[in-house]
């Protein structure tokens, strides 16, 4: 049995602030770090361990992977980053905030570009400082993988090459895969894993520093899965 183990990153300062955060690189908050801290403490205590980490290029999830290493013995297992695992780019709506969002476009328009599989947000100008094509994190890339907004499924078709490539086959190989990364690209992977339906995805949440733990048989079939 191989066990993928899920975690979102802890509360970030934009968490806390209640603002629309998607690739922009914000630090954890002190209830973050904390968060991170216990999760590492509850794989510890669960007695689960894994031999590879593969976590998004935002410094919310790779300090709360390291937190979570540090905390449980881990810290010298290796460390992949890809931006495939990124947040979901919530495009113009980034850095605003949420309550005042719902103030100018009305409740239900809000609701939609949050939980809807399929709608995006308002997309930012290529020119716009926000732009992940301004970053110099992703200087090196090709320009065309970058996007200016994004719906959840927008987010998944990114996320899939790096479980499909990556992640998949170290499971299939026997290997315990920790996953640190962010609301949105974990609830992707769920929504494959579980077979989730596009509707019933709306109602899938997975809180700031919730460790979850998948176990699969040989053939990578589903056997059982839950938090610690």
């Amino acid at each position: 049995m191989s066990k993928l183990i899920l975690l979102r990153h802890g509360q970030s300062v934009w968490n806390l602030e209640n603002r629309f955060t998607g690739w922009t690189d914000v630090e954890l908050s002190p209830k973050g770090i904390v968060e991170a801290e216990n999760a590492g403490k509850a794989l510890l205590k669960s007695g689960i361990d894994f031999d590879i980490a593969y976590v998004s290029v935002l410094k919310r999830a790779i300090h709360t992977l390291h937190l979570a290493a540090m905390n449980c013995g881990m810290s010298h297992v290796p460390e992949i980053r890809s931006w495939r695992l990124n947040e979901r780019h919530y495009g113009a709506l980034q850095g605003l905030n949420k309550a005042d969002t719902v103030k100018k476009f009305g409740a239900e328009q809000v609701r939609l570009w949050r939980r809807s599989y399929d709608l995006r947000p308002p997309s930012l100008a290529e020119g716009d400082p926000r732009s992940p094509m301004q970053d110099k994190l992703y200087e090196h890339m090709d320009r065309r993988l970058l996007p200016l907004g994004e719906s959840l499924k927008d987010a998944i078709a990114r996320v899939m090459p790096l479980w499909e490539d990556a992640i998949a086959p170290k499971l299939l190989k026997g290997l315990n895969v920790f996953v640190v990364a962010h609301g949105n690209s974990l609830r992707g992977l769920v929504k494959y894993i579980r077979q989730i339906s596009d509707s019933d995805i709306a109602q899938l949440e997975i809180p700031t520093g919730q460790v979850l733990v998948y176990e699969f048989d040989g053939n990578l079939e589903l056997k059982q899965y839950g938090d610690i």
